[in-house]
């Protein structure tokens, strides 16, 4: 008898704190929940993320990321992270991705750039084409061909955009959508940071002591690929240092193509 109750009980545990796992969820319900999840806090689109998705991962590269880490370090345990390394990152990016690995204990999966597309667009050409032909050559093949791997192993993910990083892209960024661009139609996507301010995530990361790219202590705010990224002057929006050279409309790498208005 006392084996049983042990039995069940441990059974009981296993509902409570095992995430479900959603493989369909039709679009009106999800714009449903969208709006009841609109003025949440971070903390419970997380919570409401990790506790209904089992296969679930947040992308991780820059400074909002790494507060949904240590905001999800705090609801479950065992959530995935992946990482794209496009193979032009800066050294400060790499040592960052280590240090929030040891800071967390979080096992980061590093995706790379495809290899054989990436050799015959240098080998045809050069390294600096996205200067004369625009980035989104370059970026489908260090960027948007890893998340795409990264993604099919996944039911969902969770990223660190803003409504405010880019007006003309973020603007109307809901905190929880299906992807526009990536999986089959089923992919869910959560932005629980879309309402904050780049003010609240430092806020957040002075008041947490949450680790982050060294970078931002010399200019620099919207972090990318090296050869892309520059520091930006007081006074300038965070995209101005991406991209600089292209319309500032358009300054999506690829991994938020949907929010590029046609």
């Amino acid at each position: 008898m006392l084996f049983r109750n042990m039995e069940k009980s441990k059974e009981i545990e296993s509902k409570i704190y095992e995430p479900k796992r959603f493989f369909m969820i039709d679009q009106s319900t999800l714009e449903k929940l969208a709006k009841d999840y609109e003025n949440k806090s971070p903390q419970e689109i997380l919570e409401y993320a990790l506790s209904n998705y089992r296969n679930i991962a947040i992308s991780f590269s820059g400074a909002e990321d790494v507060v949904l880490i240590d905001m999800a370090k705090k609801i479950r345990p065992d959530f995935r992270v992946f990482s794209l390394d496009t193979g032009r990152l800066h050294p400060e990016t790499y040592q960052f991705i280590e240090e929030v690995r040891k800071t967390y204990n979080v096992n980061i999966e590093v995706f790379f750039a495809n290899r054989d597309a990436t050799e015959k667009l240098v080998r045809e050409k050069g390294l600096f084409s996205f200067l004369r032909d625009g980035h989104k050559e370059c970026c489908d093949v260090r960027k948007v061909d890893p998340l795409k791997r990264a993604l099919n192993t996944v039911d969902a993910w969770i990223t660190g955009q803003r409504k405010d990083q880019s007006p003309g892209t973020r603007a109307t960024v809901p905190v929880i959508q299906k992807d526009p661009t990536f999986g089959t139609g089923n992919l869910v996507k959560f932005n629980p940071l879309a309402n904050w301010t780049s003010k609240q995530v430092w806020d957040y990361i002075r008041e947490n002591d949450v680790p982050y790219n060294k970078l931002h202590e010399k200019g620099f705010i919207s972090i990318g690929c090296e050869p892309c990224t520059k520091a930006v002057l007081p006074g300038q929006h965070e995209r101005e240092g991406r991209w600089w050279w292209e319309d500032a409309t358009k300054k999506e790498c690829g991994l938020h193509a949907g929010n590029v208005k046609r």
